[in-house]
């Protein structure tokens, strides 16, 4: 034990052994930010562009479904709402942000 604790007191009194790599230890953070950038960030705000535009596209006669599962025709829109019909005479409202898709 006190052979381990001389080694370790020695090297930092000396002032001559190396700490190793200062651009080494700022690589591995800056690589991991770019890694986690085009794996996981990127894409994410590429999918939230398509769906902000699909919801700025729809128009009435449009097939869509909802988060929820539903499947419906819209037929009214609103600046916050969209009135679908899900079967005949049967209309619900949901809200523009919870629309998952459009149907073809």
């Amino acid at each position: 034990m006190i052979d381990v604790a001389y080694a370790m007191g020695a090297g930092g009194a000396g002032g001559t052994g190396s700490q190793g790599g200062g651009m080494g230890a700022m690589l591995f953070p800056i690589a991991l930010i770019a890694i986690f950038y085009f794996l996981l960030i990127r894409p994410q705000q590429k999918k939230a562009k398509e769906h902000r535009a699909m919801l700025s596209a729809l128009k009435k006669g449009d097939k869509i479904i909802s988060s929820g599962g539903l499947h419906g025709e819209i037929t009214g829109i609103s600046d916050h709402a969209i009135t679908m019909e899900i079967a005949p005479k049967v209309r619900v409202k949901i809200t523009r942000g919870s629309v998952a898709g459009k149907i073809n």
